[in-house]
């Protein structure tokens, strides 16, 4: 099974199309490292490795993060502390306390369906301003919300966003989003990978035709809970 941590960037499209799905929420903690450090060994240095490590008590996000840090992870992704329903200012707070104790570029990772929990546009902006804190990946299906978080990507270059919906990622690539964490990739990497080159080159049209192919498949990876449907069609 590929489980979050083990995070890869495409060589086909650098800094713009990454794999994602799995189980770190059911693994302990060093079968949580194990993965990631499993990961990091197989890449060999050949592509950066973005490693889950958030979770829902800070002090074990924290831990997380420092040791991804020290086996080599290149970056960390931190999920927003699921179950707990922390507001604005406690996400905040969250996140720059991680910020401040591990100096490795951290990516926040928004997904309300699933954590209940939704880290705001202008949350994320006060982020951003943090120098660790490089990125969002934003699983919230919003036209509006891609506009505004792009919007604060613009005022500053060093934070990028990212699409957590594999339905809707070519939208939020046309709208200025740099990239996708898909699960669909597991699948299809090349077409994923391809879509993202072609919008990268201003090519809308072929875009449009490779992703058009994959509407379906988008939709049946999530006829049950993710990552059931994607491991299933792996295991075939």
């Amino acid at each position: 099974r590929p489980p979050r941590s083990t995070q890869g960037v495409s060589s086909a499209a650098s800094d713009v199309y990454k794999r994602q799905t799995g189980e770190s929420a059911t693994v302990n903690f060093e079968e949580h490292i194990e993965v990631i450090r499993h990961t990091i060994n197989y890449v060999d240095g050949r592509l950066p490795v973005i490693a889950g490590t958030g979770a829902n008590s800070t002090s074990e996000a924290l831990d997380l993060t420092k040791e991804a840090k020290i086996i080599g992870a290149n970056y960390a992704l931190i999920v927003t502390p699921y179950y707990n329903k922390p507001s604005q200012k406690g996400l905040i707070e969250h996140y720059t306390k991680i910020a401040d104790s591990v100096d490795i570029p951290q990516i926040l990772y928004n997904v309300p369906s699933r954590t209940a929990c939704d880290l705001l546009p202008d949350t994320a902006m006060i982020l951003s301003n943090h120098k660790n804190i490089v990125g969002i990946k934003e699983a919230v299906n919003q036209t509006q919300r891609f506009k505004e978080l792009v919007s604060i990507s613009q005022s500053n270059e060093t934070f990028k966003v990212y699409s957590g919906d594999d339905p809707t990622f070519l939208q939020f690539l046309k709208e200025g989003g740099h990239g996708v964490i898909s699960v669909a990739a597991n699948v299809i990497p090349k077409a994923i990978s391809s879509i993202c080159l072609a919008i990268r080159e201003e090519n809308i049209e072929d875009a449009n035709e490779i992703n058009k192919k994959y509407s379906e498949l988008y939709d049946l990876l999530f006829i049950e809970s993710n990552p059931i449907p994607v491991k299933w069609i792996l295991y075939k």
